[in-house]
């Protein structure tokens, strides 16, 4: 399974998060990103970092609620639920306020926030449960072969690190030592914090040994052809998202979006150039791959048509306050996002 496909999986779920604020959409998306990510992640340290993203969306949603109820929210609110002693803030300090009437739409409104970007976390924790950092190393390109190199050590050492913190802990516990409070964080802390400079220290030699870093030379009019097609593409790509997002845009933002990504695309397939290497065993992108790709953008795209469809169904009012309803045709788009878990074999341990 390229793993490739199985970020472009999780963010294509995590595209279909950001445009709605329907709690029971949003929970039936953790669910089945959950669902995929228990049948098939691997047994390897990496793979553990599912549930540390899970924390993660958790605090996210309970600091959201405790900004709503110390700081207050814009959101007009008439059932309220307790009121706290308020503090008084300078002149230049208007439109912010600490403390005062706490009200059930400001609740809501601030639930239904942070669910959407906890399930967003989620949906990133679930492509780093399932796709492996040194396969995907091996895909990208060589022009972005310098920095994926960065972004994948620092995605591997991340679960090692909760690994590490993991097996402190139950050799406190079976010392007899405590493992909780301050005292407890700074003698779990500095042995993980020495074993991760450690292995800082030997994965920089290591890949200083086996040549990381070298380029070849490019003449200076290819790179300066790189540079104007990856620095206009990117340009193009972000004008012509703002003109699909905008009702004025609608003319121009579809052919400006595929003018950026091809142009993009030649700037990186330029740039590869300077990268010295060869690929061992490339990961094909079979049919397998193409189904879960497939599976998460039709959700994306089905819930971004539901959100211009049926706006009231999705984003869930909370001046007045009404109960979210779930419509059929969109949860059934989100059930298309288990494809992989019965198109994908299995890892075995």
């Amino acid at each position: 399974m390229h793993p490739g496909a199985w970020w472009v999986w999780a963010i294509s779920l995590g595209t279909a998060a950001t445009r709605t604020t329907n709690p029971l959409l949003l929970g039936l998306l953790i669910a089945v990103s959950a669902y995929v990510v228990a049948t098939h992640r691997s047994p390897a340290p990496w793979a553990r970092s599912y549930s540390a993203f899970a924390k993660l969306a958790f605090a996210v949603l309970l600091i959201r609620l405790v900004f709503a109820v110390a700081l207050g929210s814009p959101i007009p609110g008439t059932h309220v639920l307790l009121t706290l002693p308020e503090i008084p803030l300078p002149h230049w300090a208007q439109g912010i306020r600490l403390g005062g009437e706490v009200t059930a739409e400001a609740l809501v409104f601030a639930a239904y926030d942070g669910l959407k970007l906890a399930t967003l976390l989620i949906c990133v924790g679930a492509a780093n449960a399932l796709a492996s950092p040194s396969r995907l190393l091996k895909s990208l390109p060589g022009a972005l072969y310098e920095t994926g190199v960065a972004v994948v050590v620092a995605l591997t050492f991340a679960p090692h690190l909760i690994a590490d913190v993991q097996r402190l802990r139950a050799a406190r516990r079976l010392r007899g030592r405590p493992d909780r409070g301050v005292r407890g964080l700074l003698q779990v802390g500095l042995p993980v914090l020495e074993g991760a400079l450690e292995r800082s220290v030997a994965l920089a030699a290591a890949m200083e040994a086996r040549g990381y870093g070298r380029s070849a030379d490019v003449p200076a009019r290819v790179r300066r052809t790189t540079a104007a097609l990856t620095l206009g593409g990117l340009l193009g790509v972000c004008a012509g998202t703002y003109g699909l997002l905008t009702a004025e845009g609608g003319s121009y933002g579809a052919p400006l979006l595929l003018a950026g990504i091809v142009a993009a695309l030649a700037g990186l397939r330029l740039g590869g150039r300077r990268s010295l290497r060869t690929r061992y065993r490339p990961d094909p992108w079979g049919p397998r791959a193409w189904l879960v790709t497939g599976s998460g953008v039709a959700v994306a795209a089905l819930l971004t048509l539901a959100s211009s469809r049926a706006p009231e169904a999705l984003h869930p009012g909370v001046v007045p306050l009404t109960a979210p309803t779930l419509l059929l045709w969109p949860a059934a788009s989100i059930l298309l996002a288990l494809l992989p878990a019965f198109v994908v074999p299995r890892e075995h341990s």
